[in-house]
C-alpha cells in the first residue's frame, strides 16, 4: 500500500502530461505539471507577471490588485499606460493585500503565475489549478528577463524573438546617431516618493537604457549596481542624491501619483530638495531625462519601447 501511496504523485504527473500538460521545475525549484497551451491564466503580480503575458499574446482569466469588475484598484493602469490595449480589463481575485480563494475558483484557471515571492500562497492556491512560480526581483531577473522567461515557458519564444529584433534595431538606429560613438556612458536612474529612490535592475526603463550603451554610475558607500533594493526602488539620501554626476540622470514620478509628468516630478523635487535644479549637476547640464514610471516601470519590451520614445525625444534624434 505504501508503495502505491508513494507513486500517486508520478501517475497524476504522466496522467496531466498526456491530457496535454508537461512537468517543469520552477523559480523556486518546486516541481509543476502546466498546460502545453494554458487558456485561462491568473496572474499575482500584474505589472510583472501579467503585462509581459499579453505582450505575449496570452489573455488574463484573472489578476491581483483588480476589482470584480475590472476596474484597477492603484492609481495607474499598466495595462493602459504600457500597452495601450483595449477592451475588458481581467477581473480581479481580492482586494490589494488578501486573495480571495473562492473567487480565484470561480475564474476556473488552468495556471496560476506569481513571483518567487508567493511561495507562501502556493500550496493553497495549488488545490485550484497548478501554480508556477517565476523570480521577479532585484538581483534575481533584470530588465526583460521575465518577458523571456515566460516565453520560453509557455512556448512563445517566436513572438518574443520577433519583438526583441524589431526593439534591437530600434537601439541600434539611435545608438549610431550618438556622439561620440562608443563613447562609454553613465547613468543613474531613481524615481520619487516621499523621498529620491534608486530604481531597481528590473524594468523595460533599465533594459532600454542599458542596450544603448549606458553603465550605472557608482554611488558613494553602494558601488556600480548595487543596494537597488528587493523588487523596484530603494532609498537614497538628499546628501547623496546632491553629489550624483552621471552622464544620463532619469528621473520618474512614483506610479502611485495620478500625475507622472515631467512638471509634477520636478514639483514634487522642489519639496525634498528645494533648489536642487540649481546645486545638481546634471541638472544644470540638461542631462535629466524625465520618464513617465506607469510607462516604463514593467519589464517587457513594450516598456522599453516607452524609454525609447523618451530618449529619443530628448535627445532629439
Amino acid at each position: 500500500m505504501m508503495r502505491w501511496t508513494a507513486l500517486i504523485p508520478f501517475l497524476l504527473a504522466a496522467t496531466a502530461a498526456f491530457a496535454g500538460g508537461h512537468v517543469v521545475t520552477d523559480d523556486r525549484g518546486r516541481s509543476v505539471t502546466i498546460p502545453d497551451e494554458p487558456k485561462r491564466i491568473v496572474v499575482l503580480h500584474e505589472p510583472l507577471l501579467g503585462l509581459p503575458l499579453l505582450e505575449l499574446g496570452f489573455e488574463l482569466a484573472g489578476s491581483y490588485g483588480r476589482s470584480d469588475d475590472g476596474r484597477m484598484l492603484t492609481a495607474v493602469d499598466f495595462i493602459d499606460t504600457v500597452l495601450a490595449r483595449p477592451g475588458a480589463k481581467p477581473p480581479g481575485i481580492g482586494p490589494v493585500g488578501q486573495i480571495d480563494l473562492e473567487k480565484v475558483r470561480k475564474i476556473g484557471p488552468d495556471l496560476i503565475i506569481g513571483t518567487e515571492r508567493d511561495v507562501d500562497k502556493a500550496e493553497q492556491l495549488s488545490a485550484i489549478a497548478p501554480v508556477y512560480l517565476q523570480k521577479a526581483s532585484t538581483g534575481k531577473a533584470r530588465g526583460i528577463s521575465v518577458e523571456e522567461d515566460l516565453a520560453r515557458l509557455l512556448g512563445r519564444q517566436d513572438i518574443f524573438a520577433a519583438r526583441k529584433k524589431a526593439y534591437l534595431d530600434r537601439v541600434a538606429g539611435l545608438k549610431a546617431k550618438l556622439t561620440p560613438a562608443g563613447q562609454e556612458r553613465t547613468y543613474l536612474a531613481v524615481i520619487v516618493h516621499d523621498q529620491v529612490n534608486l530604481v531597481g535592475e528590473l524594468s523595460g526603463a533599465i533594459q532600454a537604457i542599458e542596450d544603448l550603451g549606458y553603465r550605472p554610475a557608482p554611488i558613494e558607500g553602494m558601488g556600480a549596481g548595487k543596494g537597488l533594493g528587493s523588487i523596484f526602488a530603494t532609498p537614497l539620501s538628499a546628501e547623496a542624491f546632491g553629489r550624483v554626476n552621471p552622464d544620463l540622470l532619469v528621473i520618474m514620478n512614483s506610479y502611485a501619483e495620478k500625475d507622472r509628468s515631467e512638471a509634477a516630478i520636478k514639483a514634487r523635487l522642489d519639496k525634498i530638495m528645494p533648489g536642487w535644479n540649481k546645486f545638481l549637476k546634471p541638472a544644470q547640464d540638461g542631462r535629466i531625462l524625465y520618464l513617465d514610471s506607469g510607462e516604463v516601470a514593467t519589464p517587457t519590451i513594450a516598456s522599453a519601447n516607452h524609454t525609447l520614445d523618451a530618449f529619443a525625444t530628448k535627445q532629439k534624434l
